[in-house]
């Protein structure tokens, strides 16, 4: 992929044409297609995806993600601006996502419906790109359609948006249909609706939960979100730590049966010791950036070393 092959939106200023297909490419590999390393999950999940039964106990240290991102092949790593201004000065080589907004999960829906106010602006990630010179090219917000305060992260993910665009950055929204009024937030159907709340914001890609529907293929009905988000590129959330084999050809499902754009893919990565979750992201990326089969990704994988 060149410059010229970049489909640049209308709200980039022309100065700032170039600098997003650069970013664009770089993010993308030069694949159109994101390998979302997921590193922001210290908020969302405290330390519950960090330590405890069958999660390695490198995970317990932030560094270990920044250790694995390092080391394989990736597109973006996604992280709050705190983690990244306090490793990043040892790991300036990755490609960094600055994740706007975080809430954790103590607060439940039955008590409160989620809001994930922002903590950074844009224009703070673009200060932070040129004090530390690390590479920046996306930025990334969530938003949970259906809750009460929907409207308040509507505004807040258009206006990061904009001035995404206009500094030359890519965005990547979370969308989760989550609050009382929603009765399934894997629904095919609705989140097809947050794909197309998507395109419609403007956003570059939507990060979504893959659809469940009793007695159908996901693969199949995962076409709808895709169809729905246009021009806006589709990824997958990876979820809960589960079989390699078995995640990857969910994986190859998704790219070459649905149309989806990518992965974002935290836990089946960080929750592994350093030598099998750099195995498994290039794995992942085999799928994801390198067009290959499930029996060529399956390659990538490291066993895991017996203790000494």
């Amino acid at each position: 992929m060149e410059e010229k092959d970049v489909s640049v939106p209308l709200d980039v200023p022309s100065e700032m044409r170039v600098e997003y297909a650069k970013n664009f490419i770089a993010a993308t590999r030069g694949t159109g297609r994101l390998m979302l390393f997921a590193g922001d999950q210290k908020v969302e999940h405290l330390n519950d995806d960090f330590c405890g039964a069958g999660i390695s106990p490198d995970d317990n240290d932030p560094e270990h993600m920044f250790r694995i991102a390092s080391q394989a092949l990736i597109g973006v790593f996604a992280v709050q601006l705190g983690l990244a201004a306090r490793y990043g000065m040892d790991y300036p080589g990755i490609q960094y996502l600055i994740k706007l907004n975080s809430k954790t999960h103590l607060v439940k829906t039955e008590q409160q419906d989620p809001f994930s106010s922002q903590m950074a602006t844009v224009e703070q990630v673009v200060e932070f790109k040129k004090n530390s010179g690390l590479n920046v090219p996306v930025v990334g917000y969530t938003i949970y359609l259906g809750s009460e305060s929907e409207h308040k992260m509507l505004r807040q993910a258009t206006e990061i948006i904009r001035d995404a665009h206009a500094n030359g950055m890519l965005t990547v929204l979370w969308i989760y249909p989550r609050g009382k009024a929603v009765k399934d937030e894997k629904d095919p159907h609705l989140v097809a609706g947050a794909t197309g709340a998507a395109a419609t914001l403007g956003s570059d890609f939507v990060k979504v939960n893959y659809p469940k529907k009793e007695g159908a293929n996901s693969a199949e009905i995962f076409k709808e979100a895709v169809v729905s988000a246009g021009r806006t590129r589709v990824v997958c959330a990876g979820g809960s730590s589960t079989d390699s084999a078995k995640f990857l050809k969910q994986l190859h499902d998704q790219i070459h049966v649905s149309g989806a754009s990518g992965n974002a893919t935290g836990r089946n990565i960080h929750q592994k010791p350093l030598d099998e979750a750099v195995g498994m992201c290039n794995a992942i990326s085999a799928i994801t950036l390198g067009n290959k089969s499930v029996e060529d990704a399956l390659k990538e994988l490291r066993p895991s070393k017996a203790p000494a």
